[in-house]
């Protein structure tokens, strides 16, 4: 099998001659490269039965390496299954137009702290309305940075409980389909993100350093509220217990997994990615070996909670 750590292995000198990479990029880089290698160390397994020793190299449990995120996975799955509550769960999507993107890419902490306020009191205020539900509502946001081909897409997933607590400390049952129209939360989404956008001091360079002019960002603006902004609400889960599963493969997800790597080539890698707008398809990307190295430590995500309901336990937040 072709692995993202004979990627950094064959072409990673000649990237790092020539790019500079972050104190996250070269961690997660050097941690790959040397995974499970004797540059490591190892340790030996001895049966109880047989005695029989076996020598293995030791892992470099990095968040962002494809071979060391299962049992990690396993094990917060397992640790989190308590803080369920038995009741229906909905996945909602957040996402924002690409003409954003580069503002999130040179002011990520600013921008990845919006998302994540934004949502909170977007979702905060419909359920409040009794219109919708009338009660006050926990969820868990988790942060994905990249889309199935390895482009810049940052967006937030909320799993939130069908239901809420009322003033009167009741639980009250949301309906079948999700409560809140997907078309009500992206307008009210939109208006509050960039209602607070425009009193952030954001840094703008290269080909953005336009929009440092008061006036053109006005124009910047203005064109985002033009936009429908993207809120989809998928199925929800068949129990409880899919929940932490689903969540489990969210927060532990690396960039790309070493069974999508079709092929290394000439300094080339061609991979295989699904294409959600085109009917879940597999479809091939080719792309350079330097352009794969950025991508492949690059990326990051975060998890978040407004637990705020009394029955829930806070998750923590994972950078």
């Amino acid at each position: 099998m072709n692995e993202v750590q004979d990627i950094f292995n064959l072409y990673g000198a000649q990237y790092r001659e020539k790019h500079s990479l972050s104190y996250v990029q070269s961690k997660a880089f050097t941690a790959i490269a040397k995974c499970r290698t004797a540059a490591l160390g190892a340790h030996i397994d001895t049966c109880e039965n047989c005695g029989a020793n076996e020598i293995s190299y030791n892992s470099c449990r990095n968040r962002h390496c494809p071979k060391c995120q299962t049992l990690s996975k396993e094990r917060w799955i397992e640790s989190q299954k308590q803080n369920l509550l038995d009741v229906g769960y909905f996945h909602v999507v957040f996402t924002v137009p690409e003409q954003l993107r580069p503002i999130f890419y040179q002011n990520q902490r600013l921008m990845y702290n919006l998302l994540f306020k934004t949502v909170a009191e977007t979702l905060q205020e419909l359920a409040a309305d009794k219109k919708f539900l009338g009660a006050q509502l926990g969820f868990t946001t988790v942060l994905h940075t990249w889309g199935q081909n390895l482009s810049y897409h940052p967006h937030l997933h909320c799993i939130i409980p069908a239901g809420g607590l009322s003033t009167a400390a009741k639980w009250v049952y949301s309906r079948k389909k999700f409560f809140i129209p997907v078309r009500v939360l992206s307008r009210l989404f939109r208006g509050k993100f960039l209602h607070h956008l425009q009193s952030l001091k954001l840094s703008f360079f290269a080909d953005f350093d336009y929009l440092n002019d008061t006036r053109n960002f006005a124009d910047f603006i203005k064109s985002c509220y033009d936009k429908d902004w993207v809120v989809y609400c998928k199925p929800p889960f068949k129990s409880a217990s899919c929940v932490v599963e689903y969540l489990g493969r969210y927060t532990h997800r690396v960039a790309i997994s070493n069974n999508r790597i079709i092929s290394i080539n000439n300094g080339f890698i061609t991979f295989k990615w699904r294409d959600y707008r085109d009917n879940n398809k597999w479809k091939t990307m080719t792309i350079s070996a330097s352009e794969f190295i950025i991508k492949a430590t690059g990326r990051n995500h975060r998890l978040q909670s407004v637990n705020s309901l009394r029955t829930c336990k806070h998750f923590s937040v994972m950078i």
